[in-house]
């Protein structure tokens, strides 16, 4: 990310804008490409990714140095800190551990010195960005209402965005009421220019919502609104980068169902 960018960021934080949001990118090289290009269709002005641009797949150094090219600003997840040593990789599930052993040993000192740079949490605006939750930033699942709440109460902000579930999902609460929330499939559109809400785009490396196709989210702040997008992309070739490179199969086949 260039000293431009970060600078175009916090100079225009409250103006007008259409923002791409993205999250769990997961080494995924060929779903990274295709939802950039679809982002590029759509003519925004920042691209902001929520974390966990490694780990699972066979190309972590290629997706970092895409973002870092292109985003605007970049958190950083569980997954990019078991990879920066900053986790014990003993908190993760086996296959995931495995993935984390190999991306340790495949990063360059670009992709982790871009990693080490970036924070599991931003403000901007009206809009906090969140790897996982307001409330746990690295580790908490916001899968349901209830939770979602709760989140709501401690943040600071109007709206959050937030991934690691890998589910795009919109959870909502106006004053005095209860938050509702639900899965948000490829062309969802939502008008959230009142009350409180948390955002979630999906994922681009690895869905698990039944879609194997990628996620991300066109964030809109005059007037605000939130658009969910799927994009096709050639799941074979990034199954055969990660059987290439030895990593469980298991994560391979998963790409193609969506889990």
């Amino acid at each position: 990310m260039s000293a431009h960018a970060r600078e175009t960021v916090e100079r225009d934080a409250t103006a007008p804008r259409r923002i791409a949001l993205f999250s769990d990118v997961h080494g995924n090289l060929p779903a990274l490409e295709a939802v950039l290009a679809d982002i590029e269709m759509h003519e925004v002005e920042e691209r902001w990714c929520l974390g966990d641009l490694v780990g699972y797949g066979a190309q972590p150094n290629e997706c970092v140095a895409r973002v870092a090219e292109v985003g605007d600003r970049c958190l950083t997840g569980n997954h990019d800190l078991v990879v920066l040593g900053k986790l014990d990789v003993d908190e993760f599930s086996r296959n995931a551990a495995a993935a984390a052993m190999w991306t340790r040993e495949t990063v360059t000192s670009e992709t982790t010195d871009f990693l080490a740079a970036c924070e599991p949490t931003a403000v901007i605006g009206e809009v906090g960005l969140f790897h996982a939750s307001p409330r746990d930033p690295v580790w908490e699942y916001v899968l349901s209402a209830l939770l979602a709440s709760d989140c709501m109460d401690v943040m600071e902000t109007r709206i959050g965005a937030l991934g690691h579930s890998h589910v795009p999902l919109h959870f909502g609460r106006e004053d005095g009421e209860r938050a509702h929330g639900e899965v948000a499939p490829g062309g969802t559109e939502l008008d959230i220019s009142s009350g409180e809400w948390l955002l979630n785009p999906g994922a681009v490396g690895q869905p698990r919502d039944g879609d194997p196709r990628a996620a991300w989210l066109l964030l809109e702040t005059e007037p605000w609104k939130a658009s969910w997008r799927r994009v096709e992309y050639p799941i074979e070739q990034a199954a055969a980068a990660i059987e290439t490179a030895g990593l469980p199969g298991m994560l391979a086949e998963r790409l193609y169902y969506g889990q």
